[in-house]
C-alpha cells in the first residue's frame, strides 16, 4: 500500500522520507515544476513533505524558498529574485502567528474593525504581489489562537480574538473568490479535523517555530499539495465502485433488494446512505461515477431502484456487474470512456479485490476501506478530487460523456464511418482566446495529456496574458451535435516569428477523438495565419507515456518531418500553399459563440 495514502502515519513519513523520496523519484514521466515557498514560519520540513506528495502525484518540484519570516517583504518589495525563479506557483505559508496586531479586551469595535483592515491589507497586498509573477498563488487561512482569556465571549465579543480571527477568514474567503488565481489552504479546517491541542502544538513553536505539530506536518503538506495538483491538471476524473458492502450492507445476490441495509432504520443502512450521498455529490461536481461489481447485473440494479437509494442507476456511465475480473473491467471502462486508467479511484470492501487491482493497473488509486461509517471520511481526506475551480463543462461532465455512449450507439447502424459523421450535424465554433473562456482553456489546457503534442501547461494568468498579445496566434474550438454540447474541447497556442508561427500548444479532448474536430482546427489556423502573413508552420512533439497517441499526428494532416533526436522528440514543418483545401468536411462552422 502507499504510504502516502490516507489514512497515514505522520511519524512514519518523516522517518522515511528519504527513501521515500528516492522510490518516487525513479518514476517514469514525472512532470516538472516551480515551486516557491514563502515564509510566515518555519517551512523546511513541509517543503520535503510537499515534495512527497507531489512526487507521488507525478510532478517533480523544484523549490525557491523564502527567508524565515519574510514572505510580505519578499512579495512588496521583490528584488527580481522571485521572478527570475519564474514560478509556475506561489505558496504564502502564514499562521495565526503571522498576525501582527490584535484586539485587545479592551479595544472599541471601531479598533477592532480599523485592526482587521489592516491585517487584511498586509496579508491582501502579498497576494497580489504573489498574482503579478504570474502564477497561481495558494495562502493559507488562519488557524485558531489556543487560549481565549474572555473564555466563550471571544466568539462574540467586538474585540474577540476567535472572532477576530474568524472575520479574517471570511475577508481572505472572499478574496479567494474574487481573484483568479488565488487559493486558500484551509489551515483552519486542519486545525479542527486534528483538534487544536494537538495540531497546535506549542513545543513545536516554541523548539522550531512550525505552525503545527512535527507529526501534523505530512497533512499540512497533504493539503498544499492537492490544491497544487489541482491546478496542474492532476486530479482523478474517474470512480470504479463496488457494490455489495461498498455502496449498501449485505449482499444483494443473496439478500435481494430489500434485504442489504440502507436509509434511516439502523446504524449502518445510515452509513452506506451518508455515503451515497457524498459519491452524489462528486458526480455532481463531474466526477464519472461507474460500477465495477461481481454481479448479476439485473439484481445489482435493484438495489438502485429502492426508494431510500440515494444513488440511480442513471447517476453512472458505465455499469459492469458482471463475473470478470475487476481489473478487466476497469480497464475496459477507460477504453469505453476514452480515459486513461490512472484517471481512476477504485472503492472495493473486499481487500483481495483491491490488491489484485493494484497489481494489473498500478496507475489506479485504491484506498484502503475499513469500515462503512470510515468510508467517505478516506475517500475525502486522500483529497482524489480537489476543486480549484468549477466550471459548466464540470458539471456537466457526466452528461457529456453519456453523450458520447449515445454517438457511439449510433454509429453502428451506419454503412460508412463518414456517413455516421455527417448524420452528427456537427457545430463548430473556433475563435481566439478572450478572458470570458481563459478559465474554461486554462482547465482543458492542464487536464489534457493524450491528445497533447507539447505538454505544456499554462496558468490561468498567462492564459490572459495571450488574449491581446500581438506576438501570438491563438484558437479554441467549441463543438456540439444532435446530441449535444461538448463545449470547448480543443486549444491552440502558436508564437508568431516573422513568417512562421511556432506552434507551442496544441491540445484536444478525449471526447472528441475521430470526429475530425483536429482537422476543423488546423482549417480554422490556417486561415488566422494567412490573415496575419505567416506563410509556414513548426511543429514539436515531445513524448511521454500518456501522448503517444498523437506521435505521428502532424504527418497525417501534410507536415514535414525536419528532425528527430534520441529522446524522440520529433521537429514538423508545415507550408501553407495557395491551393490548400480544408480537411474537414463534416463540421459546420458557427460564427458567435455557443452558450456553455
Amino acid at each position: 500500500m502507499n504510504m502516502l495514502t490516507y489514512p497515514f502515519d505522520g511519524g512514519e513519513i518523516l522517518q522515511k522520507k528519504r527513501r521515500l523520496k528516492k522510490q518516487l523519484l525513479t518514476q517514469d514521466g514525472l512532470v516538472e515544476k516551480r515551486v516557491a515557498i514563502l515564509s510566515g514560519s518555519t517551512v523546511g520540513e513541509i517543503q520535503n513533505l510537499l515534495e512527497l506528495f507531489l512526487l507521488d502525484a507525478g510532478i517533480r518540484p523544484l523549490f525557491h524558498q523564502g527567508e524565515y519570516g519574510l514572505f510580505y517583504e519578499e512579495l512588496v518589495y521583490e528584488d527580481g529574485t522571485l521572478k527570475e525563479f519564474a514560478p509556475d506557483i506561489l505558496y504564502i505559508h502564514t499562521s495565526s502567528r503571522n498576525i501582527r496586531n490584535w484586539p485587545s479586551p479592551l479595544s472599541t469595535p471601531e479598533e477592532a474593525d480599523a485592526l482587521l483592515e489592516g491585517e487584511f491589507s498586509r496579508f491582501s497586498q502579498a497576494v497580489k504581489a504573489g498574482l503579478a509573477l504570474g502564477c497561481p498563488v495558494i495562502l493559507n487561512n488562519f488557524d485558531l489562537p489556543v487560549t481565549r482569556v474572555m473564555g466563550n465571549y471571544e466568539a462574540s465579543a467586538p474585540a474577540g480574538k476567535v472572532r477576530f480571527v474568524r472575520r479574517l477568514n471570511e475577508k481572505l474567503a472572499q478574496l479567494a473568490q474574487d481573484t483568479p488565481n488565488v487559493y486558500l489552504n484551509d489551515l483552519a479546517y486542519l486545525q479542527a479535523v486534528h483538534g487544536m491541542d494537538a495540531f497546535s502544538d506549542q513545543t513545536a513553536w516554541y523548539a522550531y517555530k512550525y505552525c503545527c505539530a512535527i507529526e501534523k506536518l505530512p497533512y499540512l503538506a497533504q493539503s498544499v499539495a492537492a490544491i497544487m495538483k489541482s491546478c496542474f491538471g492532476r486530479n482523478r476524473k474517474a470512480l470504479a465502485l463496488d457494490l455489495d458492502n461498498t455502496l449498501w450492507g449485505g449482499i444483494i445476490g443473496d439478500d435481494g433488494p430489500q434485504g442489504i441495509q440502507l436509509g434511516s432504520e439502523t446504524p449502518t443502512g445510515m452509513a452506506y446512505t451518508e455515503f451515497q450521498q457524498y459519491i452524489k455529490e462528486l458526480g455532481q461536481m463531474g466526477v464519472l461515477l461507474n460500477v465495477d461489481s461481481k454481479n448479476e447485473e439485473a439484481n445489482a440494479k435493484e438495489g438502485f431502484a429502492r426508494a431510500d437509494s440515494v444513488l440511480k442507476e442513471e447517476d453512472f456511465l458505465c455499469f459492469k456487474a458482471n463475473w470478470e475480473p475487476k481489473s478487466q473491467n476497469l480497464a475496459d471502462m477507460a477504453k469505453e470512456i476514452n480515459i486513461l486508467p490512472d484517471s481512476f479511484v477504485f472503492l472495493d470492501d473486499n481487500p483481495a479485490e483491491r490488491e489484485i487491482v493494484r497489481q494489473q493497473l498500478p496507475g489506479v488509486a485504491v484506498p484502503e476501506l475499513t469500515v462503512p461509517e470510515e468510508y467517505a471520511r478516506i475517500l475525502d481526506r486522500n483529497c482524489y478530487f480537489e476543486v480549484t475551480t468549477l466550471s459548466a463543462d464540470d458539471r456537466n461532465r457526466a452528461r457529456m460523456y453519456k453523450e458520447n455512449y449515445q454517438r457511439t450507439a449510433a454509429q453502428e447502424s451506419f454503412g460508412s464511418y463518414r456517413e455516421y459523421l455527417e448524420s452528427l450535424e456537427m457545430v463548430g465554433t473556433f475563435l481566439p482566446f478572450d478572458l470570458e473562456h481563459a478559465p474554461r482553456v486554462t482547465q482543458l489546457i492542464n487536464k489534457t495529456n493524450q491528445f497533447n503534442l507539447t505538454t505544456r501547461r499554462y496558468t490561468a494568468a498567462q492564459v490572459e496574458g495571450l488574449v491581446e498579445n500581438p506576438r501570438y496566434i491563438t484558437l479554441y474550438g467549441q463543438l456540439a451535435d444532435k446530441f449535444g454540447d461538448n463545449g470547448i474541447v480543443s486549444a491552440i497556442i502558436g508564437q508568431v516569428e516573422g513568417e512562421n508561427l511556432n506552434i507551442e500548444l496544441w491540445i484536444m479532448s478525449c471526447r472528441t477523438f475521430k470526429r475530425e474536430m483536429e482537422y476543423a482546427m488546423f482549417d480554422q489556423l490556417v486561415d488566422l495565419c494567412r490573415r496575419r502573413g505567416v506563410t509556414t508552420l513548426t511543429g514539436h512533439y515531445f513524448p511521454t507515456p500518456k501522448n503517444l497517441l498523437v506521435q505521428d499526428f502532424y504527418g497525417t494532416i501534410g507536415f514535414k518531418e525536419i528532425s528527430r533526436d534520441d529522446q524522440g522528440n520529433r521537429l514538423f514543418r508545415y507550408q501553407i500553399l495557395p491551393d490548400r483545401q480544408p480537411l474537414c468536411q463534416v463540421i459546420r462552422q458557427q460564427t458567435t459563440p455557443m452558450k456553455e
